[in-house]
């Protein structure tokens, strides 16, 4: 019997969700960005419903968002700088146990002052996108597990799994209302118990790592280390991942659902059907970006699906009718998140072994910084009568970073093109 046919065949889910080439061990950490997606999916939707519940002001509300960021980012931060000198595993386990607190926190308490502090400990997330302190360590460990194009495609499925948790997770917002027509519970209470379902995620999150292994590939990785080699690199996509996020940050969701809620008097189910469908679009996008990868390259693939998707929303922002802008907005959801799985294979290829966890750290950082920075501004345009000044600063604001990434890295070829 070969050595081959010896090795036992993997589970179904594994076969189905971990891409060939890159290890069974990647599993659990996949399952987990699904729940953890899930319970972000409803949790940024019904987090100011359950806070004006509560009798908190759009003040309050305001201000709990903006602790649950820098919360994250400092956490983040803090993996990056000190997180060498614990074991992957333990930081793993302890981030989960924090989300169950998390949840549990919320579910309890009612206070402004507590619930602050809550948020800006925890890893509750109001944001479309993974910003916790979840990412680097998953990012770390995910790129032990493939290399070259198998990464690429790990990642892929690591996106686009989030992605469309996050979606369903979304429409299980309407979950309280359910509950208060059909069980009989009050809505603050029904409320509560989607925070203690988050808690439980936290839990479930928790088993899956206990299930990840000490080594995510059969050789035995370097030791985490802090920058060093790579700090130069990570530094200069850090400052170009900055001016990416700070521009999307003057259109995100919200905001977009108030442009197309002003501009073309959409009604909320309306412009909620708009975002699934958006979001099913970003979700196979990410799922095809591997394939396109392997043929022209991570960089190229980053900036030139980008470049045009950038196009479309500065057109969509100047759209005579709904139509024409809603077709240009598909078309930008079909191509603009196609840089997230290769962003993240190639910061993780262009760094030795060691830093991944830190470089994960010190790029993701900065994001979430600049994301929570520009929405005030685009609220602010919008207040002036400028509806479509973001949506078209966003799309140049993009372009230039493009370029700049472009011009930047395209002679630095990393590990497996």
């Amino acid at each position: 019997m070969t050595d081959a046919a010896a090795q036992p065949r993997p589970p179904l889910l594994a076969r189905l969700l971990v891409p060939r080439g890159a290890a069974t061990s990647a599993l659990p950490m996949l399952v987990a960005r699904g729940l953890r997606a899930f319970g972000d999916g409803y949790m940024a939707v019904l987090l100011p419903a359950y806070l004006l519940a509560l009798g908190l002001g759009q003040l309050e509300v305001g201000l709990i968002s903006t602790a649950t960021l820098l919360g994250s980012a400092f956490a983040t931060l803090a993996v990056g700088a000190w997180g060498h000198r614990f074991a992957p595993r333990a930081l793993l386990r302890g981030a989960a146990l924090l989300m169950a607190a998390t949840g549990a926190g919320f579910a309890g308490l009612s206070s402004f002052w507590p619930l602050l502090v809550v948020a800006f400990v925890g890893t509750l997330n109001p944001s479309s996108g993974d910003v916790s302190v979840f990412l680097p360590l998953e990012h770390a460990r995910l790129a032990e597990a493939a290399r070259g194009e198998a990464r690429t495609a790990l990642f892929a499925r690591y996106s686009v799994l989030g992605a469309l948790c996050a979606a369903v997770g979304a429409l299980a917002a309407a979950l309280p209302d359910w509950l208060s027509v059909h069980a009989g519970l009050a809505r603050l209470d029904a409320l509560r118990a989607l925070f203690g379902l988050y808690g439980a995620i936290g839990v479930a999150v928790w088993l899956l790592y206990r299930r990840v292994p000490e080594h995510s590939s059969d050789s035995a990785p370097a030791a985490s280390a802090p920058l060093a080699a790579s700090r130069a690199i990570v530094v200069k996509l850090a400052a170009l991942f900055c001016v990416d996020a700070f521009a999307g940050g003057l259109i995100v969701n919200a905001l977009l659902s108030l442009w197309l809620l002003q501009r073309f008097g959409l009604s909320l189910a309306q412009a909620g059907a708009f975002f699934f469908w958006a979001g099913l679009l970003s979700a196979l996008s990410q799922f095809a970006a591997p394939l396109v990868a392997q043929r022209i390259g991570l960089l190229n693939t980053m900036v030139f699906t980008h470049i045009p998707a950038n196009i479309c929303l500065i057109l969509a922002a100047l759209a005579p009718s709904l139509p024409v802008a809603l077709t240009l907005l598909f078309v930008r959801s079909t191509l603009s998140q196609m840089d997230v799985p290769t962003r993240t294979a190639y910061v993780m290829a262009v760094v030795t072994p060691a830093e991944r966890a830190a470089a994960a750290s010190f790029t993701a950082v900065p994001r979430s910084l600049a994301a929570a920075l520009s929405p005030t501004l685009g609220g602010a345009l919008f207040a002036a009568g400028w509806f479509s000044a973001p949506l078209v600063a966003c799309g140049l604001l993009k372009i230039g970073y493009d370029l700049a990434l472009w011009r930047a890295f395209r002679l630095h070829r990393p590990e497996g093109e």
